[in-house]
C-alpha cells in the first residue's frame, strides 16, 4: 500500500541500533528523507549510512547527545538546512538501566530522565518552527507504563512523563493542525537480544513470547509500520493517543 509518503522530511532520533534504525530504514524505503542521530561513532552509524545509501534519498546521519541542548539546536539546524521543513518527528532515543529503587542513585534517575523526557521536550521545541498543519510527532513510549516493572521504576516514569507531555501537546497544537501520538512498545527483538548468552536469550524469548496475544516478540519493522501510519494521512483525525504496538502483551 503506498500511504503517500514519498517527499516528506523526517527527524528521527538514535536511529543507528535497534527500533531506531527498524523506523529509519522502512522510512527510507517509502521515499521519506531522513535526519538521524547516534550518541557515538561506530560500526553502526557505518552500516546505517551505507543501508541508506543503498536505498537512495536525501539522508543525514549525525551525531548529537540529545540530552545536550546545544546539541539538540544543532541537530535540529541540520534538519533545517538540509529540508526546510519537517513532515515527521520522531522521539526515539532512549536510556534504561535496571537498579533495585532502594538502591537508585539520583544521578542515574537524573540521567535517564535527561534522555528520555527533557531530550524528546527539547527535540520537540527545536523542532517546531519546522512543523506545519500535516505534520505529525511520535515519540516511543513502552507498555511498562501500564504494568509496572522491577528495577525499573525510573524508566517507567519517564515514559508516563512521555504520555503526559503528548496529552497536553496535542491539546495545545492542535488548532494548528500538529499531531502528536505516542506508540507504546512490548518487547521486540532487536540486535540487543542477540548480544545475550544463547541460554538466557532463549529463556528470555520464551518468557515473553508467552505474554503476548499473537505468541511471540515483535519486530522493528512492525514498529515502524505504526510510525509510518502515524505520519500518513490514514491518521490525520488520530492525535493525542498511545497506540500500542506490543502484540497484546499482559
Amino acid at each position: 500500500m503506498d500511504l503517500g509518503l514519498t517527499g516528506k522530511k523526517a527527524l528521527v532520533t538514535g536511529g543507528t541500533r535497534g527500533v531506531g534504525r527498524g523506523i529509519v530504514l522502512a522510512l527510507a524505503r517509502a521515499g521519506v528523507d531522513v535526519v538521524t542521530c547516534y550518541q557515538q561513532p561506530g560500526e553502526a552509524v557505518t552500516a546505517l549510512e551505507r543501508d541508506l545509501k543503498e536505498i537512495g534519498g536525501d539522508h543525514l546521519v549525525v551525531q548529537a547527545d540529545v540530552s545536550d541542548p546545544a546539541q539538540v539546536a544543532a541537530l535540529v539546524e541540520h534538519a533545517r538546512v538540509k529540508f526546510g521543513r519537517l513532515d515527521l518527528v520522531v522521539n526515539n532515543a532512549g536510556a534504561i538501566s535496571h537498579i533495585p529503587y532502594a538502591e537508585l542513585p539520583v544521578e542515574e534517575f537524573q540521567r535517564v530522565f535527561a534522555v528520555n523526557v527533557t531530550g524528546a521536550h527539547l527535540v520537540i521545541q527545536n523542532a517546531l518552527p519546522l512543523l506545519d498543519a500535516g505534520s505529525s510527532v511520535v515519540s516511543i513510549g513502552s507498555k511498562a507504563v501500564d504494568a509496572g516493572i522491577p528495577l525499573r521504576s525510573h524508566y517507567t516514569a519517564t515514559k508516563a512523563a512521555l504520555a503526559g507531555l503528548n496529552r497536553s501537546l496535542a491539546k495545545e497544537f492542535g488548532a494548528k493542525g500538529i499531531r502528536f501520538n505516542v506508540v507504546a512498545l512490548g518487547v521486540v527483538e532487536t540486535e540487543n537480544l542477540y548480544k545475550m548468552p544463547e541460554e538466557q536469550r532463549a529463556l528470555m524469548v520464551e518468557r515473553y513470547s508467552a505474554k503476548t496475544a499473537l505468541g511471540r516478540l515483535g519486530l522493528p519493522e512492525e514498529v515502524a509500520g505504526a510510525i509510518m501510519w502515524l505520519a500518513s494521512d490514514l491518521s490525520r483525525y488520530v492525535t493525542g493517543s498511545t497506540v500500542s504496538v506490543d502484540g497484546g502483551i499482559s
